[in-house]
């Protein structure tokens, strides 16, 4: 069959999807359904706002399905009626048997990794968090557990040092466009060899998950080391942000702040590994807190001993390697190294108070695959 004789039905929901729907109708495939989600309220002002794909999706003059529940009868008539050869799906939600296995053809999907690795809800996050070096994408058929099915075709993307999610995301959306218009014509023609993941696996163990974020696996943990807090910020940069808490020295009011990127500065002492503590407690002297020996370390302050309890953690390493110095609550106001996206101060005046970082939970793990 010609592959733009195929009636496709196409299912997604964000902007990543929007870019395979646009490269299937402006390169003349023959798709006769969109199925996307039902608008919601979004923003402050709780405005009812359309999904990325049903925008596009209306502009191209395409019947348009907003299925509540998947399994509803009447939805399963309407896309029945639209009597699909092949079903596509790119960032959308998991599909019942029922919906994937209606086509002759089946149902392919676009995941943003190199299957196996990387199954789940945030595979471009999890990738940079980790600190891989290369990703991908990968077109597989549909089956009952998710993210497993054989493998149709997979396109590799290296990972650069500074890039960060959003830069991932968007290369990623244009080459899996790329790959979606490859497996259809693939499928069309029967020129295809479909491959098990589980012949694909490498090494020992289960391949790496990419389980849905939450709020607490976004806070920065400041006592893990400068490049694994470095990764985490990148991986979820611009959205949905790593977070820390500062607290206002003079009001102690925390104060919830996003840092969207960062980079580790060379001033850490030589010999000091990341992740060696900026400070350190001596049992037995008594002398209280002290820096490690090397460039730029001296022996702690009167002062600096007298405030050894702070809130900022002994262990706390990545604070200081990134930002230059950790904005201690006696002995200084304000970092001296401080990046323009990271001020502390409020206006500028050089007396305004200072804030410091608030010690965070214990060092995010990387759970099971996610739904």
């Amino acid at each position: 069959m010609n592959h733009r004789q195929l009636r496709v039905v196409f299912m997604g929901t964000p902007e990543f999807a929007v870019e395979s729907l646009k490269a299937l109708v402006e390169n003349g495939y023959n798709v006769v359904g969109v199925i996307t989600a039902p608008d919601k309220p979004a923003g402050r002002g709780l405005k009812v706002t359309e999904s990325a794909v049903k925008k596009y999706a209306v502009s191209a003059d395409l019947p348009v399905l907003q299925p509540e529940k998947l399994k509803n009868p009447a939805f399963l008539e309407e896309l029945a009626a639209l009597k699909a050869d092949l079903q596509i799906v790119v960032a959308f939600r998991m599909l019942p048997e029922v919906v994937w296995a209606m086509p002759p053809l089946g149902t392919f999907n676009l995941h943003a990794s190199l299957l196996p690795q990387y199954r789940g809800a945030a595979p471009l996050n999890w990738a940079v968090i980790n600190g891989e070096t290369e990703t991908g994408v990968t077109t597989f058929l549909l089956s009952h557990e998710i993210d497993t099915g054989n493998i149709l075709f997979r396109e590799k993307e290296p990972i650069a040092h500074e890039d960060t999610a959003g830069d991932l995301h968007d290369r990623l959306m244009v080459k899996g466009a790329r790959l979606v218009l490859r497996t259809v014509d693939a499928l069309a023609s029967g020129d295809y060899t479909p491959i098990p993941q589980e012949e694909l696996f490498t090494g020992a163990g289960e391949p790496k998950g990419a389980p849905k974020l939450f709020r607490e696996d976004m806070r920065i943990d400041w006592r893990a080391p400068a490049e694994q807090v470095r990764n985490l910020i990148r991986g979820l940069s611009p959205w949905p942000a790593a977070w820390t808490m500062l607290r206002h020295q003079e009001t102690g009011m925390d104060i919830e702040m996003k840092i969207l990127r960062v980079r580790i500065g060379s001033h850490v002492g030589e010999g000091t590994p990341p992740g060696d503590a900026p400070f350190r407690r001596e049992k037995k002297s008594g002398s209280g807190l002290r820096r490690p020996v090397g460039a730029n370390y001296r022996p702690a302050t009167r002062r600096e001993k007298a405030d050894a309890d702070g809130r900022i953690p002994a262990g706390v390493s990545a604070y200081q390697e990134l930002f230059g110095t950790i904005n201690h609550p006696v002995t200084s106001r304000v970092p001296r190294k401080m990046p323009p996206f990271l001020s502390l101060r409020r206006g500028n005046s050089p007396s305004a108070p200072a804030l410091k970082p608030v010690e965070s939970t214990p060092p995010i793990a990387s759970g099971r695959r996610g739904t």
